[in-house]
């Protein structure tokens, strides 16, 4: 039985508002997913991301198959129960790591990637063991893993890429996604624990629109339950990854949901993926920047009937390890409903605690990052609703 679907509940121009099921419950879009890759979200455990009101997280397929591997996840039941999260999780599929392993070299000087058309063989970073992922191999990782979402194995390729090696990468990516397609249907639907579980395509094509339109067509033609937009441009490039989706956005069906991977480092990226028209939004930026002293501070304000994201900081972030803040006694955001700054947590304390290397300082900062980027969101969903 399908317990996945997608709901548009309202919009506001581009801007879409809606509710997606899934066998771990409910999720209200537009959303932002922390990203825990290796089933933890840094610093954080299931019951902080529950405070913060997170209600998806992201794990990552290819470092879960290395460490701790499926044998273990699959004695535990899953990763929900093995992390202990009993709301949704979305798995990517690896081929992001995996590709990127291709600009890495052994002591040898060769490279750690090989792509064929059958799949790539792989030498993992950690141990150099070989390994080999097939379109099928990567999808039956997330059902062992267990996510409620799982993503096909494509070829990213670099947006320096020449035309010929982007057709090329795309044409073997929709030969792999349909072959996903296929083992996904035999499977039944389901992960390895008799759920459901929902298979989204992803748009490769780099900046071409040409390519991009191409792809998108045919990850339709396939009816996967969602579409995501992948590769370099998304979330790096904001120009284009607005462009991309402005240009696309009439030919996706409005029950399919529009995941950007990796759109999330700053707070303005997914104020203007949501007024794109994008649903789905992860990135590492938020909480790898508050370990390394960079802390939200801004707000959404309207300006003439469209939300803009306002910060007196170059890209919203305050940089707690300078000078000025060691006798600040404010919070971090007055503004902000998270934990550290509700709770007194001085700017002077978290300099302290960032300078020296406190553990704490972890925690307090990455509450205060990812609370801010989910308040956003529920803030534009009102907005989109109201």
């Amino acid at each position: 039985m399908n317990s996945f679907h997608f709901k548009l509940e309202g919009q506001k121009g581009c801007m879409r508002a809606g509710r997606m099921m899934t066998p771990h419950g409910e999720v209200k879009t537009p959303i932002f997913m922390p990203v825990g890759t290796l089933g933890s979200v840094k610093a954080l455990d299931a019951q902080d991301l529950q405070q913060l009101k997170a209600q998806i997280i992201l794990a990552n397929a290819y470092h879960l198959y290395l460490r701790p591997g499926l044998n273990q996840l699959k004695k535990a039941g899953g990763v929900h129960n093995f992390i202990n999260w009993q709301k949704p999780i979305l798995t990517d599929s690896g081929g992001f790591q995996v590709f990127s392993l291709a600009h890495m070299k052994n002591s040898q000087q060769q490279s750690l990637v090989q792509i064929s058309q059958d799949g790539v063989a792989f030498r993992s970073h950690l141990d150099g063991s070989t390994h080999f992922f097939t379109p099928e191999k990567a999808l039956e990782n997330q059902r062992v893993i267990g996510a409620d979402i799982a993503m096909i194995f494509d070829q990213c390729a670099s947006d320096q890429s020449s035309i010929a090696e982007m057709e090329a990468a795309l044409a073997r990516t929709y030969d792999w996604a349909k072959k996903a397609k296929i083992y996904w249907e035999e499977q039944g639907r389901t992960n390895a624990y008799g759920r459901y579980q929902a298979l989204f395509g992803i748009v490769q094509g780099g900046t071409d629109l040409k390519l991009r339109h191409l792809a998108l067509k045919q990850m339709l033609d396939l009816d996967f339950d969602g579409i995501a937009f992948g590769g370099e441009t998304i979330g790096y490039n904001m120009v284009e990854t607005v462009n991309l989706m402005k240009s696309l956005s009439k030919f996706i069906p409005d029950d399919k949901p529009r995941y950007g991977m990796g759109i999330g480092r700053d707070p303005a990226n997914v104020v203007a993926a949501v007024k794109a028209g994008y649903d789905m939004f992860d990135c590492v930026g938020p909480s790898r920047l508050a370990r390394n002293g960079s802390l939200f501070v801004g707000r959404l304000v309207l300006k003439k009937g469209e939300p803009i994201f306002e910060s007196e900081f170059k890209h919203g972030r305050l940089s707690i390890g300078k000078q000025i803040y060691a006798n600040d006694q404010r919070p971090i955001d007055p503004h902000c409903h998270c934990h550290t700054c509700q709770a007194g947590y001085s700017r002077s304390y978290l300099h302290h605690l960032y300078k020296t290397k406190e553990l704490t300082y972890y925690r307090l900062a990455s509450i205060h990052n990812l609370r801010f980027m989910l308040n956003l969101m529920e803030q534009l969903r009102k907005f989109i609703l109201d």
